[in-house]
């Protein structure tokens, strides 16, 4: 299959378990590193939230400095284990009130165990209630408000690189993901503040290392406009999952309710969160692959949705062109032959 496949096949991993499987399993680096993962962990969600409750900037940045050295040594791990092979990094992405305590117990619970004030807390987690918050206040909107997260995760990705260099091994090819991302003016103010940070770090460490700067590609202006968002980033990742719900207007997580009856009554064929619409979320693709590439002829595009795992979709993005698919670590191998088998067929109808 890898002799026939032309697409590339790479894995959603941010663990190193993940990131281990992922290799075993034959994948060709990481398509999604998500970033919210990492701060989750036990010994960092208390930095986090000191970070969320701090009045301004200044406390905010006291805050990511404690989170600094925990990022970077996450992607120091995740360098060494995928060995020179492209890992692309999804800045942070969702909301900062999935970071605090939801109920008034656990808020209780969390200030008595950090030591952080429990009226604040409570307070501060009302502040950013959203009523939908997965069209709210997240992805590279934080990054524009808050910049300091952005900045610390850039630092956090370069020293890591510098790291690996310094201990001898094969530089990394980070690619810094900008998540949500709508317009070109967005994309210019985000690949100013990646550069600035990527060079600063390179200048401190007195090591070049090669990177790539772009988005994901989750929203249907974003597709279209996609021309726009190609004069300043070098690749595009479209993420299907939240492209498919901004593209229906149906919530990933609530589909369940009321997806049957319509795929029972014949209105969908299949589910379209499992494979790719490709007439109305498919066409977005086309068109943002087709204008991006006016603009940028060598751009890097692939998928990172879960639609990367599946055959079906895997044949949409071979037909169109697509660089790699990137799936979850167990749907590496099922990628792999999907890829090769849509190879085959497009090789067919040529002839």
């Amino acid at each position: 299959a890898d002799e026939v496949r032309r697409l590339k096949v790479r894995a959603n991993a941010e663990t190193p378990l993940d990131a281990r499987t992922a290799r075993q399993f034959g994948a060709e680096g990481i398509g999604l590193c998500r970033t919210e993962h990492m701060f989750f962990d036990e010994d960092r969600i208390a930095a986090v939230r000191e970070m969320i409750l701090a009045d301004d900037e200044a406390g905010r940045r006291a805050a990511l400095t404690k989170i600094l050295p925990m990022q970077r040594d996450d992607f120091v791990e995740l360098f060494t284990i995928m060995e020179g092979l492209p890992v692309t990094i999804r800045l942070l992405d969702p909301p900062l009130h999935e970071f605090l305590p939801h109920t008034e117990e656990d808020l209780v619970a969390v200030a008595k165990a950090t030591g952080l004030d429990a009226a604040k807390l409570m307070r501060r987690a009302k502040e950013l209630h959203e009523t939908n918050p997965m069209l709210g206040h997240r992805g590279c909107r934080l990054g524009v408000s808050y910049p300091e997260i952005y900045e610390m995760q850039v630092r956090a990705i370069f020293e890591a690189a510098c790291e690996i260099v310094a201990q001898g091994k094969t530089a990394p090819i980070p690619e810094v993901m900008h998540p949500l991302v709508a317009k070109g003016e967005e994309m210019r103010y985000l690949r100013l503040l990646t550069d600035r940070i990527a060079k600063q770090v390179m200048a401190e460490k007195g090591v070049t290392i090669e990177y790539m700067v772009g988005t994901m590609i989750e929203l249907p202006r974003a597709a279209i406009r996609a021309g726009d968002l190609a004069e300043y980033a070098e690749f595009f990742s479209f993420g299907t999952n939240d492209l498919t719900q901004t593209t229906f207007g149906i919530s990933r997580d609530d589909s369940g309710r009321f997806l049957n009856a319509y795929i029972d009554k014949g209105i969908f064929e299949k589910d379209p969160f499992v494979t790719l619409d490709q007439e109305g979320v498919g066409d977005l693709i086309r068109i943002a692959t087709e204008r991006g590439r006016a603009v940028r002829p060598d751009a890097k595009l692939g998928i990172c949705g879960e639609h990367g795992g599946d055959p079906a979709s895997i044949a949409f993005c071979e037909k169109i062109g697509l660089d790699y698919v990137s799936c979850s670590p167990f749907r590496v191998p099922i990628a792999r032959l999907a890829a090769a088998q849509a190879a085959i067929g497009e090789r067919e109808k040529d002839r």
